[in-house]
């Protein structure tokens, strides 16, 4: 019998707004229900998810050094973090699981020239993004496969 798979999915600034901030931008759905269907999906492929979401740069780096050891990944959607906190950059480069960083907007096709860098990227196994909810989706199922390898 194989161990059971453990993703903790972190969930950034601001997005507890998601439904109610810029629905052209990210949707009507709120990070609820989109959790809900993450963790619906997460059965289906055999693994568990925890969720987290603070708007607090310094709980979300707590909680990921707490997690050493207790988790096997991490899908993280930084918010506003991902383009500012070298912090959580070297939160991520500190603890022994792989990340995966997630936007549901392309990061890249975004107005505001500071939304286009990732200060987390280089500290990540690999980014998705652009895809609305279906970007935490397919995180999850790639880091998954990954660490079931």
């Amino acid at each position: 019998m194989s161990k059971e798979i453990k993703i903790l999915v972190i969930n950034g600034p601001n997005l507890n707004m998601l439904g109610k901030r810029e629905p052209e931008l990210y949707g009507t759905r709120t990070l609820d229900e989109i959790n809900s269907d993450l963790k619906s999906f997460s059965k289906s492929i055999k693994i568990t998810l925890e969720f987290y979401q603070s708007n607090h740069e310094g709980e979300i780096l707590d909680l990921m050094h707490n997690k050493n050891n207790l988790i096997d990944g991490c899908v993280i959607n930084a918010g506003a973090l991902t383009h500012s906190s070298t912090a959580l950059h070297d939160s991520i480069k500190s603890v022994d699981y792989p990340c995966v960083e997630v936007h549901m907007s392309n990061i890249y096709s975004r107005q505001e020239s500071w939304r286009k860098k990732s200060i987390i990227a280089p500290a990540v196994i690999g980014t998705v993004q652009g895809f609305g909810e279906d970007s935490y989706i397919s995180a999850i199922e790639l880091l998954a496969k990954k660490l079931k390898s």
